[in-house]
């Protein structure tokens, strides 16, 4: 109540929140970095920016549209640490590979329910448009282009998603499964195992990081024997037509 009696309208209640997308989809992604991927639900989300969870609906359809908004929220900012490299497509591709992955670590729970998705929206977009462009450069024609770009691409969201699963394991199971290459297989019969006793030493000196980074040169060497070979046919696929 104001001085002179009247109402003061909003007075001793929380200011009403304004929604938006982007608003939702940041908080999803904070609620996912904070709580893991089990705790985006509506109601949670909901909570967290406190609204009523009937208003989220107004701007996200259903689930679905919201982990869509999430993975194309992870590729902006894939943009944002990516440049490509006009004329030279193995770097851009090795660098957009790299910080595909290095997002998915920030973000790994976000990550594993949205990797695998096709998001259909504009930082999509604007990744495939430099992957195709890169290998345009590289002197494939359209078809070749199509076919390598879902062979390049794949690869980098399979290898980020499935080291983001990873980071979401519990530091116990985590230690555990690293601690194999010093331990199981380090003493692994050798009567049994041969090949493993010959590289045990070397295989617990592995980090994901240099797997990645091997992996990742392997394909792009490989990408190179395609493009040099060129056509858009895979080995062993029918003619077209």
């Amino acid at each position: 109540m104001a001085s002179d009696g009247t109402a003061v309208r909003g007075r001793g209640r929380p200011p009403k929140v304004v929604l938006d997308a982007r608003i939702i989809v940041d908080a999803a992604l904070a609620l996912c970095d904070e709580q893991g991927a089990e705790a985006l639900t509506v109601r949670k989300l909901a909570a967290r920016l406190g609204v009523d969870p009937s208003s989220l609906y107004r701007h996200v359809a259903d689930k679905d549209e919201l982990h869509l908004l999430l993975a194309d929220r992870l590729f902006e900012e894939i943009l944002h640490t990516f440049a490509p490299t006009p004329g030279d497509w193995r770097r851009t591709l090795r660098d957009l590979a790299v910080a595909t992955r290095e997002t998915a670590l920030r973000h790994p729970a976000a990550a594993v329910v949205a990797t695998y998705r096709t998001t259909r929206r504009p930082a999509e977009m604007r990744i495939v448009e430099h992957i195709l462009t890169a290998f345009a450069e590289a002197g494939c024609d359209p078809g070749q282009s199509a076919l390598l770009h879902r062979v390049y691409g794949d690869f980098t969201l399979a290898w980020s998603g499935m080291d983001a699963a990873f980071a979401t394991l519990d530091p116990a199971a985590q230690a555990g499964d690293e601690a194999a290459w010093t331990r199981e297989y380090v003493t692994a019969d050798p009567s049994r195992y041969p090949s493993i006793a010959r590289s045990s030493a070397h295989m617990a000196t592995m980090t994901g990081e240099r797997v990645f980074r091997a992996a990742l040169e392997v394909l792009l060497d490989g990408l190179g024997v395609r493009i040099g070979r060129g056509g858009s046919q895979p080995e062993g696929a029918p003619p077209a037509g």
